[in-house]
């Protein structure tokens, strides 16, 4: 399996004062100005081909207080990433990362079976904020790509097995919860589950099951929870080792 990644048709590089360098992207697929600002990548503003340079510019400067307000979480990330290259050992629960310089004209990357493929074109740095965005992007669909093999037939094991009744099971890429339950009992998982033990996957299964009877937290939910994973309060200790937003 090959993925491409979206390629934009024309950028611009401006410097706001007290924040730095912001990149303005023309993309052929956006339909709205968007912003994000991405650990070890920085800030960037999206626009539609049809908006002007100037546009993306002017709304970048118009979220400055948001930029100051998040730049402190996004430095706090970036302390706790990993700078991925060529010697990095990295395995996800069936994959394996397997970074390696090419004669190739354009950076590749592929995922097979049991590999996490990049081959960086010889005209590439590995240590680029392209090609590093394109290695966590390699891990995240394969992260999916296992969660969306295991967590729906553990959820159907683990409701079977304590009489839950729930609608159905979701695999998204989430900034920070690990899941949800939703009012019509659909539920929820973080794609980065597949990062944490088994047993934690088994713990944040049982919690959002146990919200398909208690919709809150109340002593009745964490009563619930611990009659079907016991030690509960601990697993949920354990989990807080973990975040969405590191590798």
């Amino acid at each position: 399996m090959i993925f491409k990644k979206q390629l934009f048709t024309s950028e611009k590089e401006i410097i706001i004062d007290s924040i730095g360098k912001v990149i303005i992207k023309k993309s052929a697929v956006a339909k709205y100005i968007s912003i994000r600002i991405n650990p070890n990548v920085g800030i960037s503003v999206t626009i539609p081909k049809r908006v002007s340079f100037l546009e993306g510019e002017q709304f970048a400067r118009s979220k400055k207080d948001w930029i100051i307000k998040h730049l402190p979480k996004i430095e706090k990330i970036e302390k706790n990433q990993i700078l991925f290259d060529g010697l990095t050992k990295y395995e996800t629960k069936f994959h394996s990362l397997l970074i390696e310089q090419s004669s190739l004209k354009k950076t590749r990357l592929t995922i097979t079976d049991s590999l996490i493929h990049v081959e960086i074109a010889n005209n590439h740095d590995v240590y680029s904020a392209e090609i590093q965005e394109l290695i966590k992007f390699g891990i995240i669909e394969t992260l999916r790509i296992e969660a969306k093999d295991y967590i729906p037939n553990r959820v159907a094991e683990l409701a079977a097995e304590f009489q839950f009744n729930y609608n159905n099971v979701f695999i998204k890429n989430l900034r920070s919860r690990w899941g949800s339950c939703s009012a019509k009992n659909n539920l929820n998982f973080n794609v980065h589950l597949m990062k944490t033990p088994y047993e934690l996957i088994d713990y944040v299964i049982l919690h959002e099951l146990v919200h398909t009877i208690h919709k809150n937290h109340s002593k009745y939910f964490w009563a619930h929870l611990e009659k079907v994973c016991p030690n509960s309060k601990k697993m949920d200790k354990e989990l807080k080792r973990y975040s969405p937003n590191y590798f």
